[in-house]
């Protein structure tokens, strides 16, 4: 009688337990997915009874999702449209969370060291005009550099994405050439190439192909062991991307009340070019108010103990005027 007691006991505890446990359904963004993950899990860590459910789809599908109330908020690295925004049936908030760079990066037979790429070259090169390795245009920004006659097999991302977005709004300041002919955006009519899904797919593409040129969050390079290169950025100073340009690249940053801001092609001598915020998408009011106060915990977290995890995943963390100023958005939001 005692020991049935107690396993009933125990059995109520245990559905008391499950009980209690809430899932948070996100997803979004791939550019920031490696920090994301890290959070999410710390996070269940300190507090068991949340799982945070993030779904690595790209920003398209974020914000489609998003907008569709099909989750309980969304991740993108391209701020959402004012047309997007007019499509919602409520408010959208913009969170910026770290620091991210997209990088070239590349799998050039005989090439091991870096190579450093001009607007204009690297520009030539995604609208079809660069072809081959051995261009005079690439040799003349690496003297020394033994370039094979290889022809060039340019890689970009099949799903809407906001490290496309980024990469497009990068070019589309640097080249009137591409801003005529494909524009920014997280989804774009791409001139020449092949298309992989997600950073992963991209970087997989690029480590098969010999010859291939693609761009890829700072981090999946690093995972992959590819090699990428420095980019000539607005001060004609040659930069490759690491935590200290990255962060510079927002130095002086004008944050806007909605957060909605780019920061490629900075003026910065010591900024990386293609360097961007990326953001949690979040509706306002919660739907479901006991997720609404989670979510605020969560943020809460993300820039008390989240912020120094950043750059041991290669994220640059918010700047500090950047963190105290979402502070005050989110003692606003339920």
């Amino acid at each position: 009688m005692i020991r049935s007691l107690r396993l009933l006991l125990c059995v109520l505890f245990l559905a008391g337990m499950a009980c209690a446990q809430t899932t948070l359904n996100a997803a979004g963004a791939t550019f920031p997915y490696p920090i994301y993950s890290k959070w999410f899990s710390e996070y269940h860590k300190a507090h068991p009874e949340v799982e945070i459910n993030y779904q690595s789809i790209g920003s398209g599908g974020g914000i489609r999702q998003v907008l569709a109330g099909t989750v309980d908020f969304g991740a993108s690295d391209g701020p959402m449209t004012d047309e997007q925004l007019a499509q919602a049936k409520f408010k959208i908030l913009h969170i910026p969370t770290v620091l991210g760079a997209v990088v070239p990066a590349y799998n050039v037979p005989g090439v091991e060291g870096e190579i450093k790429f001009t607007p204009d070259v690297l520009s030539g090169i995604f609208l079809g005009k660069i072809t081959n390795w051995n261009d005079k245009a690439i040799a003349a920004s690496n003297p020394g550099v033994k370039f094979p006659d290889q022809g060039i097999i340019v890689v970009h991302r099949s799903d809407g994405s906001g490290t496309t977005y980024i990469f497009s709004d990068y070019l589309s300041k640097v080249s009137s050439d591409w801003q005529q002919a494909a524009g920014k955006g997280t989804a774009i009519k791409w001139p020449v190439g092949l298309g992989g899904k997600g950073n992963e797919g991209v970087a997989g593409m690029i480590r098969q192909f010999k010859g291939s040129i693609g761009y890829i969050e700072l981090i999946y390079a690093l995972q992959n062991n590819i090699p990428y290169g420095s980019m000539k950025n607005a001060a004609g100073t040659f930069v490759k991307a690491s935590l200290a340009s990255t962060t510079a690249a927002a130095s002086g940053v004008k944050m806007p009340a909605d957060y909605r801001v780019s920061i490629t092609n900075p003026s910065g001598k010591d900024a990386y070019p293609i360097a961007s915020f990326t953001w949690l998408l979040i509706p306002q009011p919660s739907k479901d108010a006991a997720k609404g106060k989670i979510i605020v915990d969560f943020l809460n977290w993300e820039l008390d103990h989240g912020q120094p995890m950043a750059d041991s995943l290669s994220y640059a963390p918010l700047p500090k005027d950047v963190v105290e100023k979402i502070r005050q958005t989110v003692k606003g939001m339920k």
